[in-house]
């Protein structure tokens, strides 16, 4: 996408934006489907209920209040905090690639900072002396040749990284609001990366994290940077869960080797005998994104605010033959929309409709890998 392209929301559009988002059964690739359909989050909005209805919605879904939007923005306001939707100029590049990039994230500090190259630095908590100071060493060298380093400001190897990187830029990518410090312990640098890079989130302001909101947190470190380091990570570490993301992004995974004796380096150490770059210093990876040609560029996805025209709107009894066809090739266990598509022969804009209606309905779960399933407590 040329940079000149991208464009700013209206106030308005904004606000339906943050309404539609935050509605009951729309995640990220659903709010996606919707704008591509719709082309604006007024006009989904207004849909909502009927897809639902047709998807076998027993009741009314719930849509998010402009009372509620409002309290919302006016809490982004107290706190200082932009909300940048997808798409526009201050928005991370590479994150807009995701299926399932988030439609609006919060921002505190210096949002024009995203628009630099990013490299992503995760590992363990529990981490090593040396682990941290060879984290912060790498972030320090890295800033220093113009990359902007993101993580997530958990205790351990993503502190050390972010204090490495401080005065060069440093992203924060919170799993709770973007004015919830966690841990406590990282409130100090919590304020200087406010104040010289960028702390950002995709919920509401005041949400205290949760486990759930990780995996998703770990998305976006992964998704809007280059590659991702991994200096020292246990066996089943969230960071190795970063890292699997990362490689499904098509983004490089380095790692940093260390003792066999030691268990947080054994994560690190498997990355590499599975094909991980092995790095030592921030030479290896600078090394490598300048070996990077034009074929690795990394494309991102076509914004919804550039749209002009809704697709074409399929009739009534196609629908309604795609509706029985798709319900019948679905089950419990995730499978690939392509799969359903094959083995049903059905339109693919039909088939994105249906599944659009049964996910609003609550009968539908999304899975990494443009996999679906049905949800097992309404099967017939």
């Amino acid at each position: 996408m040329d940079e000149n392209n991208h464009k700013f929301l209206s106030d308005k559009e904004r606000k339906n934006q943050l309404r539609l988002i935050r509605s009951e059964n729309v995640g990220p690739v659903t709010f996606h489907k919707l704008m591509e359909q719709y082309l604006n989050a007024s006009a989904a909005l207004q849909a909502l209920p009927e897809l639902a209805r047709l998807g076998g919605r027993v009741g009314k879904i719930k849509i998010c209040s402009e009372s509620a939007v409002n309290k919302e923005i006016d809490a982004y306001k107290k706190i200082n905090a932009r909300l940048i939707a997808c798409g526009e100029p201050d928005y991370p590049p590479l994150l807009t690639q995701l299926e399932d990039a988030p439609p609006l994230i919060s921002a505190i500090g210096h949002p024009h900072l995203l628009k630099k190259k990013s490299i992503a630095i995760v590992g363990s908590r529990n981490a090593s002396v040396n682990g941290k100071h060879l984290a912060q060493k790498i972030a320090h060298d890295l800033g220093k040749n113009g990359l902007l380093v993101v993580s997530g400001m958990a205790r351990g190897i993503d502190g050390a990284a972010h204090s490495g990187a401080i005065h060069t830029g440093t992203v924060a990518v919170l799993g709770g609001g973007v004015d919830v410090i966690y841990p406590k312990e990282n409130q100090d640098l919590y304020h200087q990366i406010s104040e010289t890079g960028v702390i950002l989130s995709e919920v509401p302001p005041g949400t205290q994290p949760k486990a759930r909101h990780f995996p998703a947190r770990n998305r976006i470190i992964s998704g809007m940077s280059r590659g991702i380091i991994v200096v020292e990570a246990a066996p089943r570490s969230g960071s190795l869960i970063t890292a699997r993301l990362a490689l499904e992004q098509g983004r490089d995974v380095f790692a940093v080797p260390g003792s066999a004796l030691d268990p947080r380096a054994k994560g690190s150490n498997d990355l590499i005998r599975q094909g991980a770059i092995l790095t030592e210093s921030a030479d290896d990876v600078i090394r490598e994104l300048k070996a990077q040609t034009g074929g690795h560029r990394l494309e991102q996805r076509k914004s919804s605010l550039l749209s002009t025209s809704p697709p074409v709107q399929p009739s009534t009894i196609e629908l309604k033959k795609t509706r029985s066809n798709v319900i019948e090739a679905l089950s419990p266990t995730p499978t690939s929309i392509d799969a359903i598509i094959r083995s049903t022969n059905l339109n693919p804009g039909s088939v994105a409709i249906v599944l659009l209606e049964l996910e609003l309905a609550g009968r539908l779960e999304r899975h990494p890998g443009n996999q679906v399933s049905m949800v097992i407590s309404v099967l017939d």
